[in-house]
């Protein structure tokens, strides 16, 4: 229990308590979401970007698999009727899942077996243990968007996860990101592949990077995919994650957000 308390105030220290964090924040996302938009959030932890796009008039889905984070998401939002909190996780395919929970580190929750191997390897998560596990409704993006509309901007940070999440999704959005971990680098090339298939028939995807939680691009012009791979390459050696911004080259063949 005080390593799950623990872990909780971390987050909010993390996410919420950093001065100035909010200001970049909104800034950062007004390139994707503007009043009336909807915006997906899957992986909403502790609401931080729920937040920021509330703040810029969008309507927000907040996805969140981790029971106590679901319970803060509806402390904190719960009389917003602009915001809808799903419990549950997105995946391939519709059903339940095992989600592996670290309570002092619940960031780094996640349902992919492989990926907890694969980052357990790695000096930066020598303290993280996964001590718990619940069980978790998964849906699809296709069922969230048949109930809440299409997303202009979707969020998708769900810790080796994505490219199930991206498989439960049959139509290109307007602009998404998903987060790059360099110790699960091959993870994310598989997430940028479906990317660009979903993309490929509606003109493809532009792609950029920002490092973790800047709020900054790290290219000055957006990339195409095999461009975006060296970019990516440059960042592995330092072991800390990011987020890959990709956004439609033709926007208006994408179906309106809320649609």
């Amino acid at each position: 229990m005080l390593a799950r308390a623990w872990g909780i105030g971390r987050s909010l220290l993390v996410y919420h308590g950093v001065p100035g964090k909010h200001r970049r924040m909104v800034r950062f996302y007004g390139q994707f979401l503007g009043p009336g938009d909807v915006g997906f959030d899957v992986g909403a932890h502790v609401g931080n970007r729920v937040r920021a796009w509330r703040q810029l008039g969008a309507r927000v889905v907040a996805v969140e698999p981790q029971p106590d984070f679901v319970r803060l998401l509806r402390l904190l939002f719960g009389r917003d009727d602009g915001v809808i909190v799903v419990p549950g996780a997105a995946g391939a395919r519709p059903g339940r899942a095992r989600l592996a929970v670290s309570s002092a580190f619940p960031t780094v929750s996640s349902l992919s077996p492989g990926w907890i191997t694969s980052v357990s390897a790695d000096r930066s998560f020598a303290r993280v243990r996964w001590d718990r596990a619940v069980e978790v409704e998964v849906s699809t993006l296709d069922e969230l968007i048949a109930v809440h509309g299409v997303p202009a901007f979707c969020k998708i940070d769900v810790e080796g996860f994505e490219v199930e999440v991206l498989a439960g999704l049959s139509h290109p959005l307007r602009a998404l990101s998903f987060e790059y971990l360099p110790p699960a680098h091959d993870a994310a090339l598989a997430a940028l592949d479906l990317v660009e298939r979903l993309g490929a028939a509606v003109g493809g995807y532009a792609y950029n990077y920002s490092p973790i939680e800047t709020m900054r691009l790290a290219s000055d012009r957006w990339l195409t995919a095999p461009e975006l791979v060296p970019l990516l390459e440059r960042f592995r050696p330092t072991g800390r994650s990011g987020d890959v911004y990709a956004r439609l080259a033709r926007p208006d063949r994408a179906p309106a957000s809320g649609a």
